[in-house]
């Protein structure tokens, strides 16, 4: 089988130690986790990991029923690219002194979609949010104005389904 992106789900309950747990889940079998995101979801009281990967199915099946395993997991699945809505946040603080050719920082950052999320007196931050390709572009073309620091998120997605793995969650609340 031929690796390929993935984008792993779970709803949990928010327990200590269960972040670690999954983690130990991929080391054990190998797999790099590209990158990894928690927060609360639509359901009170219930957080979702979304997890990205590159692998094989067969290696993300395999994950996807140790990581249901655990005991604080309540559903957890897999999605190809095609069957997720993705983004990823990136920030980008560069110097105040870049603007003395500020027409071309404007002009870059409108290209790219971005915005100034603040301008302070020795630096300002820009915003962009998008597909990582579009991350790694805007971070390209500031390259030469000098990047002080640069940060993105990990992957954040949605399935293409009216209601993904959020409903049978719900049902599983309602029962208790």
């Amino acid at each position: 089988m031929e690796k390929e992106e993935f984008t792993i789900t779970a709803y949990t309950e928010n327990h200590v130690g269960l972040l670690h747990r999954i983690t130990i889940i991929f080391t054990k079998r190998k797999v790099n986790i590209e990158s990894i995101t928690a927060s609360e979801s639509e359901k009170e009281g219930i957080h979702r990991f979304t997890i990205a990967v590159t692998e094989t199915e067969e290696a993300v099946e395999k994950i996807v029923k140790q990581i249901e395993k655990q005991i604080e997991v309540l559903k957890a699945d897999y999605y190809k690219n095609k069957e997720v809505v993705q983004q990823e946040v990136a920030l980008y603080k560069i110097p105040s002194k870049s603007l003395t050719n500020g027409i071309e920082v404007e002009r870059i950052v409108r290209q790219h979609n971005a915005r100034f999320l603040t301008i302070e007196k020795d630096f300002l931050v820009i915003e962009k949010a998008g597909f990582r390709r579009e991350t790694k572009a805007l971070f390209d073309d500031l390259i030469p104005f000098g990047i002080n620091e640069f940060v993105r998120s990990g992957r954040i997605a949605v399935s293409r389904e009216e209601h993904g793995i959020g409903e049978y969650v719900q049902q599983i609340l309602s029962k208790n």
